[in-house]
């Protein structure tokens, strides 16, 4: 299993863009539709307690919190740099979001632990094993009976969104991003033991399809 201390991408692959990850994801993607898609399609309800998975600059985080104030939300990275952006984020808007630090493959968090598991354009940085581990983890947080929504790369809707594709994966990585484009992740999140593993909606962008996915771990 990685600690926190193991060796990782940041969001941009830079650490110097960091500070402009939020100015470039809101170019970039229509990051509030279909965020807001994601929230809406949670489902939170009163003391819920949700994790956003690799929450970045906690933007997520932030909108899950304002959406339902009586849930508990938690966001975890392994970023330090991106960590403290989120934390003065959550400060600035003035909810109460507690932001942890570790690899997605190695939780700190008992079993059964979350009503709620979200995650956004993070599972296509990871190559299939680690995709594998992370799912793994995930269901075993997961309470019996809740529920996992990822937004990301998915299979490409047309030619054009195909071709877009091609540029995020000369960014991130062919071997990572294939895995996305060929609809895998509904096969990840299945084999990991989730039950009505979905894919909900797709966002044309202007590096290809984004996907929103929904799946239950069994009660």
């Amino acid at each position: 299993m990685q600690s926190p201390t193991s060796k990782y991408l940041p969001a941009l692959r830079f650490h110097w863009l960091t500070p402009y990850y939020d100015n470039i994801a809101g170019l970039t993607t229509p990051e509030r539709r279909f965020k807001q898609a994601l929230i809406t399609q949670a489902q939170l309800e009163q003391g819920h307690r949700v994790l956003d998975l690799a929450s970045g600059t906690g933007t997520l985080a932030i909108w899950l919190k304002q959406h339902q104030p009586q849930a508990e939300v938690i966001g975890i990275d392994c970023d330090p740099a991106i960590l403290a952006l989120a934390v003065e984020k959550a400060k600035k808007a003035n909810v109460s979001v507690l932001f942890d630090r570790a690899m997605s493959c190695s939780l700190p968090y008992p079993e059964e632990h979350f009503d709620r598991v979200v995650s956004s354009l993070f599972f296509h940085h990871l190559p299939w094993l680690e995709k594998e581990q992370t799912a793994k983890e995930l269901y075993r947080v997961l309470k019996p009976g809740a529920q996992l929504h990822v937004a990301d790369w998915g299979r490409a809707s047309n030619i054009l969104m195909r071709g877009l594709f091609l540029f995020e994966q000369m960014f991130d990585g062919f071997d990572k991003t294939q895995d996305n484009v060929s609809g895998k992740l509904v096969t990840l999140f299945e084999q990991s033991g989730f039950i009505e593993v979905t894919q909900k909606q797709t966002f044309d962008t202007l590096f290809g399809t984004l996907a929103l996915y929904s799946s239950i771990k069994p009660g």
